[in-house]
């Protein structure tokens, strides 16, 4: 054995001390709160996604006149497709309800503000790239909701201002959906949406190390403050801990709520009713409130104070120390999405 280990260690010259010192740096105790914890659901969620999606594309055809039929073969003909299917499908359903839980509790706990609004900036793209992940991932499989739903997401983005057309274009693979648009979907999700979720919590987490984790004052009986405990193995198996739960609840949903599959896309018959996603529908509502260019403007303003908030509360505070105006902003902004969330759930048109 040690004639192995001298092996290795001439050919890979890792100082392992040096190594587990960098790695196991200790943790602040408020991260005992699994409410603090949130950030790495989502990494291991993404996980699931790759190593499911990898199995998804050995049968997936993107073509128009394929991909419905190579999504009913995985579901229905393919062993043990309906369940990686499924598991692909609530996997990406629970990381962006991890990475939204995650965003708020940053946000209202005030983990973003100086020297941290970087880093704010990189987990609002982090968000925003979930997000189209979802949206390009439930376009693929081609149903009426697949297909309309692309229609909608093609209309408004040409009609945002200036590159709207351009980038309408880029994405549909001409003026309007074409032949071409569920390959360009599809690079989308498995090809370029990955590389950059990728690098953005890369560059997510090199924050982190060198800004060190968020210290709070969590008054709370056994959890003193002014104390840490070792990432290794405490957090570590805590992680670990928090991964078994989520395969256990991941493999309990597949196998009560399968991935189904509604009618296939057809180009002439729009649907009475449809809806996009649950994570869509305060957007959808606030289409029909407003109305097209009304709506895009109005999300465009609020997805980009959104980014640049930790800027603006920097602002607030220095002209009145202390001020917790920023809660009250988001407490509003949290409700009205819940509102028009819900509206949109219930409503029948």
């Amino acid at each position: 054995m040690s004639s192995v280990a001298e092996f290795f260690k001439k050919r890979i010259p890792v100082d392992v001390e040096s190594l587990s010192e960098l790695t196991n740096e200790p943790v602040p105790n408020h991260l005992k709160l699994w409410w603090f914890c949130l950030g790495g659901t989502p990494a291991y969620l993404f996980i699931i996604q790759i190593v499911t999606g990898i199995l998804l594309t050995f049968y997936y055809i993107p073509n128009p006149d394929q991909a419905y039929e190579s999504v009913r073969h995985i579901t229905e003909a393919v062993p043990l497709g309906w369940y990686f299917r499924s598991l692909h499908k609530w996997s990406a359903t629970l990381m962006i309800v991890a990475v939204i839980l995650h965003v708020l509790r940053v946000f209202f706990t005030g983990a973003y503000r100086k020297p941290r609004e970087l880093n704010w900036i990189i987990g609002t793209f982090i968000l925003f790239t979930v997000l189209i992940f979802g949206f390009t991932g439930y376009s693929l499989v081609y149903e009426q909701l697949s297909y309309w739903g692309a229609t909608v997401a093609g209309n408004i983005t040409n009609a945002v201002p200036v590159i709207g057309p351009i980038l309408a274009n880029i994405l549909q693979g001409g003026a309007a959906i074409t032949d071409n648009t569920l390959t360009r979907y599809f690079i989308l999700h498995i090809g370029v949406l990955p590389t950059v979720l990728i690098a953005l919590l890369v560059l997510h987490i090199i924050m982190i190390r060198l800004h060190g984790v968020t210290e709070f004052a969590v008054n709370r009986e056994g959890y003193e403050t002014s104390k840490t405990f070792p990432f290794f193995p405490n957090h570590f198996l805590t992680e670990v801990l928090i991964g078994v739960v989520l395969m256990i609840v991941l493999t309990s949903l597949a196998l009560i709520f399968p991935a189904e599959l509604a009618d296939k896309a057809n180009p002439l018959v729009t649907p009475e009713h449809i809806k996009p996603e649950w994570y869509f529908y305060f957007t959808f509502r606030w289409l029909k409130i407003t109305g097209l260019t009304v709506a895009i403007l109005s999300l465009s303003f609020g997805g980009f104070m959104f980014m640049i908030w930790p800027f603006i509360d920097g602002f607030i505070r220095k002209k009145k120390p202390g001020s917790e105006f920023s809660m009250f902003i988001g407490a509003a902004v949290f409700i009205l999405i819940i509102v028009l969330t819900l509206w949109e759930a219930i409503a029948t048109h």
